[in-house]
Order: C-alpha cells, then structure tokens, then sequence
C-alpha cells in the first residue's frame, strides 16, 4: 500500500512516516480505507499500541506518521533466537492481551493479530497495524464476501461466515501466544485451505506451554466465540500471573509494579537498539515540515496501531502540499474571557504581566505533544466524550503544550460543561498528569488549565489548578475541606472498579493502607465486643479493602448480606468517614499517591453490591 520512511520531527523525535503510493492514492475505494484506517487509529489509545501523531488523507499523497517503534518483529526474533520462556512470555502475553482490550474498548477490531504485526520493541511488544481493522459502530469500508486476515490466525467463524468481532482477535491472541512460547505455528504450514481446516475442526499444537498459560490459550482457542473469555478478562488473568512472576523476580524491599505497562517494564529485557545512523542534530531542523533522513526504509508498509490524538492538524485545516507536515496551534478567534474554578482568572491578554495566570491567548500560543511523554499525556487521562475525537471529529487538538510557561491544556469539546462535568474532566486531568509524572518525572509541566470550546460566546478557561500540589486532585469548587454526607453527586462507583479492587494487590503502600483501614472499621465498629456470633461481627473476613487503579478509587466493601438497611447505613456512614481520612492521609504524606475518591457497599448473597457511600478526599471533614 506504501512505503514507510524513517524521519525526524523538528525537534529530533523518531517517526515513521507511511505514504501512500501513487497508484493506490488515485484510487478512490482504497483512499476511503485509508481514511478509515486513520479514524480508526485515533479512537484506539492503551498499553502496547502505537501513538498516531498526525496525518492528511486527503492529500495529493495521502501519508500518517506514528511514532517509531525499534525492534524485530515476533516471527523474526522467534526465527533468530527460538521462543520467548519465563517472565518475558507472560510479559509478553499480558501486554499484547492489554492492548486488545484497550481496542476492543473503543468499539474496533483489530482482525489481523499475527506475529509479523507485533514488534518486540525494548520498551514492551506493540501492537501494530491497523490497516484492515473494523470499527464496530458500522463506519468500516468492507467488501461483500471477502475474508479479511491472515491465514492461520483467522478465527473458524470468520471462515463460517466472514465475519470478524472482538472474539476473533481473542481466537489470534491465543494462537499468538502459543507461537511466541513453542516456536511452532499452532496450526502448522501448508496450503491455505489445510492451514483452514486445522482452524476449523483440528487441535492447536500447544505440547511444552506452562499449565497456568495453556489455560488461557486454550480457551481464547475455543472454536466457539461464545466460549471465548474478552481481551479484558485476559488482561486481568495475564498480570495476575505477570505480577507473580514480577514479585519472585525482584528484592523483598524493591518498589512492587502493579499496572500493566509497569509489570511488562519490570520483566521485559529485550537489549535496546544500537542505529548510530539516526544521529542527526536535531538543533538543525528549524523547519515545520518532518525531515526524511532515512530514505524508503521498507518496514511492511503499515506501522499504525494505536494512537493518543491527531497532533498534526488544526478543525477543518489540511496541509495545503503532499508533505508531512506538523501545523500552527489553534487560531480561532474568541472571547478572553475567564471563569474562576479552582482558581479565579484575569481576562485573557495578562499572561506578560502574570506569568503564573493562564489565559486564551497561552493557549492559543501551545503547541501539540511532540516528546514521548507529551504523547503519552492523552493515554494517561484517558478517554471520554469531552476528549474524544470520534463523537466531536471537528476537535482532534485535545492536549496542547506550552513548554516556556509549564503548561499543559485541555480543550473539551461537543456542548458547554456543566459544573459537575467540568469537576469530572478535572480531576480526570489531575489524576492522569500525576500518574504520568511517576514515568516521566522531568516532565516539564505543572499546571494543568481545561479550556470549554463549546460555549456560545466562544471558549472559556474553566478550570487551572496545580497538578503536582494537589496531590489528592480535589475538585472541590468551594472548599477542599468542606464536609459533606451522603453519596458524592460528582461521580460514581462502578461495578468493574468493584471487580477490579477484589483483585490482590503486589503494591505495598495499597496492602498497608487496605490493613490500616480494615483494622480501623473494625476496632470503631465492634468496640470491645468479642462475640463472634453477634450479627454485626466484622473480621479481615467478611470485610476487605481494595483499590481499583483504572479508576483511582479505594472500595471498602463488607460480606453481610443479612444486614438490615439501618445497620447498613450505620456502617457506610463509620467506613465511609474511616476511608475518606485513611486516602486523604496518604496523598498528604505521599506525593505518589494516586487515590482521592472512595466507595462503601455492602455485597448480597448473589454477589451483587449497591454502593451506600462515595466521595472526595476534598469532601473530608477536617
């Protein structure tokens, strides 16, 4: 479909930049799935993908550019050096199961997982490749009666009936997965229609895999994609046994990874690269336009996988040539007006006579992210419908940079905020920043300030606040110590942040924490009673604390389903006031702490949980 060039951007950072050729671009069929390639590469954002840093499809040439990715393929390291064992495997398959389900959460399929499109890069493997990729939501381009993929690693369903969902690409992870740990294709060699029958109606070749592995393989290879387990579900099995692997590996008194980048890190030791013939001052590129400085490196012809945000275009401009290029920062004309959340702000235009005040015209002076850590900023906050380039396509510029002022700023985008909305995009904001400053911490940014483009008498700063200070990333509008009873109105718990805090912690600040908080409840509850058969009777085993990392919340959960409603609610109230204080002592004491909110429940016979109480640490009582 094209050729992939190695370049430099103006700052000297390594992209891959894939244009098209000129055939195909003449192509109106093939110009609509390359279109589609890019939106769907900016829906997609998570662990093990590859960030999308701008393109023009609708130029002379059509191009994208991504950030470059050293390291050989899956098949050509496996070729070389024989099948990846211990750590490095289950690093492996828990990244690769990570990023699956980061696409598959944003409604995609990826429909060609194979090992020549994962690269086993010194950081961790990458997904890449989202060429033939399917959005769920019907955007696709798709023709009648053609099976899309690779043979050997298409799902029996989609040769039933040529059709690709998510449990398709959990069919090719475990295909994938058995290849990376015995060397040999799971399915053998041969013509395409007996690789195609094996598929169907044979079993894989899994002899050799450890037990705990085979069992995951061996059911994401269910020839039925209703017995499949998701990419989800995977995920959390994978760094369960990662994180195992991870805590015999390191000191007693070593820091403990516990998210899934962190733990792949943690026992991924593939040698970084040594390509002298990219020392190119980068001090010399005073241009806007991307320099090519490796000519036609032929790298496959597709090294798009995930993406943060389009950083390269603004609303409704393209490059006016077929070249790369990264364009200006927002220009739009708008009021300078300014509405005090966290701080009250001056109109726009006093950023000279107050450096230390944010303002519309700094925004309109920031840039897009261009070092990794910028990239990452997008991944780091997360996604939803004020950031999300697909429901509002007209916005794609997100997260914007400005380096001399140290700051980063968030432009929302589809109708104007509420003030809970803007409370919620906030502290969202504050939480992502602090946890990317624990991989970048010469990240050179403190304030983060969240611009509302979509009121009527133009955008507004909303919101500006200190991320590395606010260590609890309160959103209290009025006061960050003002108590409040009751459920928190600003957000809400969930059931899988619920799911995800019963799994066990390996990060020793949440263990201690979760013992110093069931102690708590406990001894406050309970007083000096020692009668076990009293129906209140709390112990560590019918009542647990656990942290949901995905969300940043602390649940605080007990097993009595026979407690009337009353008991109930005398109980969330202590465990509620117990969990606010514990969370909010330790995002004092601890810069690094990442949780500020809290949920209380009671869990039924089924197993099921309504939650009683949730909060802020900024709703304490002091």
């Amino acid at each position: 479909m094209g050729t992939v060039h190695a370049a430099l951007d103006p700052e000297g950072l390594r992209v891959a930049v894939k244009l098209i050729h000129p055939a195909q671009a003449d192509n109106e069929e093939f110009r609509a799935r390359f279109k589609r390639e890019v939106e769907v590469s900016r829906r997609v954002s998570g662990p093990c993908l590859v960030p999308l840093l701008a393109a023009d499809t609708d130029a002379a040439a059509p191009w994208l550019a991504t950030e470059y990715i050293p390291g050989p393929t899956l098949s050509q390291h496996i070729t070389a050096n024989g099948p990846l064992s211990g750590a490095r495997l289950y690093a492996f398959a828990a990244g690769t199961a990570a990023a699956l389900a980061a696409v598959h959460a944003a409604g995609v399929t990826h429909r060609d997982v194979k090992p020549a499109n994962i690269i086993l890069a010194p950081s961790g493997p990458r997904v890449l490749d989202f060429g033939i990729a399917h959005a769920l939501d019907g955007t696709s381009v798709t023709r009648t009666g053609v099976v899309t993929g690779t043979t050997g690693w298409i799902s029996p369903e989609t040769y039933h009936t040529g059709t690709a969902g998510p449990a398709g690409d959990v069919f090719a992870w475990g295909a994938l997965v058995a290849y990376a740990a015995t060397g040999r294709l799971p399915f053998g060699t041969g013509a395409p229609d007996a690789v195609a029958f094996r598929v169907i109606s044979g079993n894989p070749d899994t002899a050799g895999m450890a037990d705990d592995l085979l069992t995951l393989v061996t059911s994401a290879l269910s020839k039925s994609p209703d017995d499949r387990p998701s990419a989800a579900t995977l995920t959390k099995e994978c760094t369960a046994l990662l994180s195992t692997q991870t805590t015999q590996a390191l000191h007693p008194n070593a820091e403990i990874p516990t998210t899934v980048n962190d733990l792949v890190t943690a026992q991924w030791d593939m040698p970084a690269l040594d390509d002298t013939a990219w020392q190119t001052t980068a001090g010399r590129r005073k241009g806007r336009t991307i320099a090519v400085v490796i000519g036609a490196a032929a790298l496959g012809g597709a090294l798009v996988g995930g993406l943060l945000f389009q950083a390269g275009s603004n609303p409704g401009t393209k490059s006016s040539t077929g070249s790369p290029t990264f364009l200006p920062s927002p220009t739009a004309d708008a009021t300078d007006s300014a509405h005090g959340t966290a701080r009250n702000h001056s109109p726009a235009g006093t950023a000279k006579d107050d450096p230390g005040e944010a303002s519309l015209t700094a925004w309109k002076e920031s840039r897009p992210a261009r070092t990794p850590a910028e990239n990452d900023a997008f991944g780091a906050m997360g996604t939803g419908a004020w950031l999300d380039p697909v429901a509002y396509p007209d916005f794609d510029r997100a997260i914007t940079f400005h380096r001399s002022r140290g700051e980063v700023y968030i432009a929302t985008s589809g109708q104007e905020l509420s003030p809970v909305a803007v409370q919620e995009v906030a502290a969202t904001a504050c939480l992502g920043l602090r946890d990317l400053i624990k991989s970048y911490p010469d990240f050179p940014y403190n304030e983060y300030i969240v611009v509302d483009t979509a009121r009527q008498e133009g955008p507004r700063i909303v919101w500006e606040d200190d991320f590395r200070t606010n260590t609890a990333c309160s959103t209290s509008i009025q006061n960050r110590s003002t108590p409040t009873a009751g459920p928190n109105s600003d957000w809400h718990p969930t059931k899988s942040g619920l799911e995800q805090a019963q799994i066990p912690s390996t990060d020793k600040d949440e263990i201690r924490v979760a013992g110093q908080t069931v102690d708590t409840i406990i001894s406050e509850w309970q007083g000096n009673s020692r009668i076990i058969n009293d129906p209140n009777w709390l112990d560590p085993d019918n009542m647990s604390v656990g942290f949901a990392r995905d969300e940043a919340v602390m649940y605080v959960w007990a097993d009595k389903p026979e407690w009337d409603q009353a008991t109930r609610d005398r109980w969330a109230a202590l465990a509620s006031d117990t969990a606010c204080q514990a969370v909010l002592t330790e995002a004092r004491a601890h810069k690094e702490w990442r949780y500020a909110q809290y949920a209380i429940t009671v869990v039924d016979d089924a197993g099921a949980s309504t939650f009683l109480r949730w909060g802020s640490t900024g709703n304490c009582a002091t």
